[in-house]
């Protein structure tokens, strides 16, 4: 009972966005209808500057490292740790309360992966910095750090289960770039 409990209480939590809720108590417009269209720290910072987009950006991380971090407190198994990471993540991307519209979970992800090993969540810090001060585009950035995160996964803490669990966030953090993707590969992609 603990288990589902955990997994549902994540999902829920993942489902709260931090985008649309912080724009909406400093009255700024809706991030879903301003700049990209997606509820996520970015596009919050074009909306309302950086301090809106930096509480975006704590409470995206923060809703995928508190249930992580519950479930380790917890001691529950690791496979139900594993499904209570992916269940915070896919509360992001499909949140229960904004119509499953949700945002691209790097932020979420990053939180995620910080509770199940932070020397992985440190290395991927460190991709995502080096390839948005090079290149100064922050998808570009992101994609970078969501490829590597299941080789680092796989280096820093071989546990099949969490390695299994990057490699699926990793794959939708991707999918969720795709439009990115085709911007970066035709060169319409914005810097940040």
């Amino acid at each position: 009972m603990i288990d589902i409990a955990l997994i549902l209480g994540a999902y829920l939590a993942g489902s709260l966005s931090a985008a649309i809720i912080t724009c909406r108590l400093m009255g700024l417009p809706d991030p879903r209808s301003q700049g990209s269209g997606n509820p996520g720290a970015t596009n919050v910072m074009r909306v309302g500057g950086r301090k809106p987009a930096a509480i975006t950006l704590a409470g995206d991380a923060i809703k995928g490292l508190l249930p992580v971090l519950l479930a380790q407190a917890l001691a529950v198994s690791t496979p139900v740790l594993a499904l209570t990471a992916l269940a915070a993540f896919l509360g992001h991307l499909y949140p229960l309360f904004f119509g499953f519209k949700g945002g691209k979970g790097v932020a979420t992800a990053f939180g995620v992966l910080t509770a199940l090993a932070w020397p992985v969540a440190l290395c991927l810090l460190g991709v995502w910095l080096l390839m948005a001060k090079v290149f100064h585009i922050s998808s570009l950035a992101a994609l970078m750090a969501a490829a590597l995160s299941p080789l680092f996964m796989g280096w820093l803490r071989p546990v099949p289960e969490l390695i299994g669990v990057s490699v699926v966030i990793s794959a939708m953090l991707i999918w969720r770039h795709r439009q990115n993707i085709r911007q970066l590969l035709d060169g319409s992609e914005k810097s940040s």
